[in-house]
């Protein structure tokens, strides 16, 4: 049984309460009085990908919309300006319960798979993890050479190198960027310390959750 297919059996009929279990902040979703402040207040609900907004999603959940809501490319919009919640009547963390439900998706393998913002936060997650810091010169060209999809695409990334060769020259000149760092870059001295931390993190969460741990 799948990991999507076992929460929607433990919480068959009540996905309020799989959100507030499962989804960072996901308490508060209950206490959403749908003013709409937060969807007003939101400076990409104009893009053709937002298509619920906040107070929208929070409905959705309270209705039992499980897959609409998992499968909703709306929470990968959010661009943590947090002016939905300096203006929220009620103050909820809005911000954090969308990245903590795009978050929750990605681990049920709901999650849209061609979708920009997804592909990016996972390279940039896998690559500062990896040493502890960000390889600047890796992790432009994994953001170059790959598709929307997360696949290799040369020609792709030579066009895009063109494109941006006078910016990477100017960081060149003011020591932003260094070409050696292919061979590695700079990195925290402790680093089976902090995958130990990461480790011991992940555990702590899953526990909290009550998900089993492998």
């Amino acid at each position: 049984m799948s990991a999507n297919q076992e929460m929607a059996v433990r919480y068959k009929n009540n996905f309020l309460k799989e959100v507030e279990q499962q989804v960072e902040m996901g308490e508060w979703v209950k206490m959403c009085m749908q003013c709409g402040v937060c969807s007003g207040s939101c400076p990409t609900n104009f893009h053709p990908g937002w298509e619920h907004p906040p107070q929208e999603i929070f409905m959705m959940i309270r209705a039992g919309k499980r897959e609409e809501v998992l499968t909703s490319p709306s929470m990968w919009m959010c661009t943590s300006c947090y002016n939905c919640i300096v203006r929220c009547p009620r103050k909820l963390p809005i911000t954090h319960i969308m990245h903590g439900l795009a978050e929750y998706a990605y681990e049920l393998g709901l999650a849209p798979k061609v979708q920009p913002t997804r592909n990016l936060s996972k390279l940039f997650w896998s690559n500062a993890t990896k040493t502890g810091r960000i390889n600047e010169l890796t992790f432009s060209l994994g953001m170059y050479f790959k598709d929307a999809e997360g696949k290799i695409n040369i020609g792709q990334g030579i066009k895009k190198g063109l494109e941006m060769q006078k910016v990477a020259l100017g960081l060149l000149k003011a020591k932003r960027l260094n070409p050696f760092e292919i061979f590695g870059g700079h990195k925290c001295k402790d680093q089976k310390g902090i995958h130990a931390m990461l480790a011991k993190a992940y555990a702590l969460e899953s526990k909290r959750k009550g998900r089993h741990v492998g």
